[in-house]
């Protein structure tokens, strides 16, 4: 069978630049998620402006987490299930599920979805498309319903009303660090609770550092002799470090949190670093109350953000341990850039740098819309920007307060974040390219 005129113009258009087929397709999910919060059958009780649907079914896809209305309160049964479904489809990526259908089906995927695959996923070389997709799918699915199973245990011990669905709409949203609650005031009421605490840090991480390692573990595991790879181990090396320095540092000075008695003291401030960092967005302790330092160890670890291949935003910590690691060679003198023993290939040096660049560009644009259009403090909009750009969800309080064009300023930032900056970018100003690996190197997803 011929291809159509339709199929063979979009296979033209993703070979001369399928990263722009990204922002159409996230574009589309975030268009029929709107389209459907807009039903009255989505509605708890009184109409939401179609403004504020836009804002959620973005921060849904984009698996922010940010919201102007209540959830809960706002949406019904049915409009919950719809963001659901929203973060669900954005956290595992734009074409994942129809091309793990066609997998299953066909056991091939078309050039098109294979260089949208390529673009989305951001694969070191060496890595099967096909097969990535397999584990992608499969974890997700095991990982989300053992967390349902065990959410659904420690929200009927908790008395939580509905604890089934408590359970699979935050498995789900955790995994997919979505950040999105059914409990008006996020997680807070469960402060001092270990095991759910602990459940929903596991999710978060698994999301966070995303698909890759767990493909590469797996095949570590079932493939004898087979090393992970430098990802992986740059990603589980990033994500440890910077979980853990961020937990001691607002346990020890965060002057909010030294109020509460030791133990909910260490859960609040281990919880803290690993919503942000994750780009869970979650809360268990009231951001508003945070100190200065608290504030600004939450600002980086929401700009570092998660992993390549995951389900969180952030700038992805390969790209910040990258330019760490070119910084530390100029400092050394060292011509060529080693990590973990491995040369880094220049173009992915380049692409760190550039996602960089691209990064606080968006940023400041953000905040430049965000400081016009709104008359909140310094810090709350700084910190406003930072969260929709990373695709955290944290807020200091002024998301509820945002103007109209507040509003489409968010939106902007959270879906320029969901498509990446860099991907954005290269959207607007693509190039074709390729990474050429020599010998010694080896190649890192950024």
């Amino acid at each position: 069978m011929k291809p159509s005129s339709l199929q063979r113009l979009l296979n033209r258009f993703a070979h001369h630049n399928p990263v722009r087929l990204l922002l159409f397709g996230y574009g589309l999910y975030i268009l029929i998620a709107w389209l459907l919060l807009c039903l009255p059958i989505s509605w708890e009780a009184e109409a939401i402006s179609p403004l504020d649907n836009l804002f959620i079914a973005t921060s849904a896809v984009s698996t922010t987490g940010l919201v102007t209305v209540n959830t809960p309160e706002a949406y019904s049964f049915f409009g919950e299930l719809v963001i659901m479904s929203a973060f669900q489809v954005g956290g595992l990526g734009y074409m994942t599920l129809g091309s793990f259908v066609l997998i299953a089906s066909k056991n091939s995927l078309s050039y098109l979805r294979q260089r949208i695959g390529n673009a989305v996923f951001s694969l070191p070389q060496g890595f099967s498309l096909k097969e990535f997709i397999q584990h992608t799918v499969i974890f997700t699915l095991l990982v989300e319903v053992a967390g349902i199973i065990s959410l659904y245990i420690c929200f009927k011990s908790a008395n939580v009303d509905n604890p089934f669905w408590a359970a699979t709409f935050h498995s789900i949203s955790a995994f997919c660090t979505a950040g999105f609650s059914i409990f008006p005031n996020s997680l807070e009421d469960f402060r001092n609770n270990f095991g759910i605490n602990l459940i929903i840090s596991i999710l978060s991480i698994l999301g966070a550092i995303g698909f890759l390692v767990a493909s590469d573990i797996w095949q570590g595991l079932t493939k004898r002799n087979r090393r992970t790879t430098l990802t992986t181990r740059i990603i589980l090396w990033v994500t440890a470090w910077f979980i853990v320095v961020g937990f001691l540092l607002l346990f020890l000075f965060d002057k909010s949190l030294q109020t509460l008695p030791l133990g909910e003291h260490l859960l609040a401030a281990w919880f803290q670093a690993m919503t942000a960092l994750t780009t869970v967005g979650f809360n268990t302790h009231p951001i508003g109350t945070l100190s200065a330092i608290g504030i600004f160890l939450t600002l980086i670890l929401m700009i570092v953000g998660a992993s390549p291949s995951g389900t969180g935003g952030g700038l992805k910590s390969t790209s910040v341990f990258a330019a760490l690691a070119v910084m530390w060679s100029s400092l050394r003198g060292h011509n060529s850039i080693s990590i973990f023993g491995r040369k880094i290939p220049q173009e992915r040096l380049f692409t760190a740098f550039s996602a960089w660049v691209f990064y606080i560009i968006a940023f400041l644009f953000g905040c430049s819309l965000l400081f016009i259009f709104q008359n909140q403090a310094f810090e709350d909009i700084i910190f406003e920007a930072a969260s929709a750009l990373g695709t955290v969800g944290l807020s200091r309080g002024i998301t509820s307060d945002l103007t109209a064009l507040g509003k489409l300023a968010v939106i902007i930032l959270m879906y320029i974040g969901r498509v990446g900056p860099l991907s954005f970018g290269i959207a607007l100003f693509y190039q074709k390219s390729t990474v050429e690996i020599t010998k010694g190197e080896e190649d890192v997803a950024l």
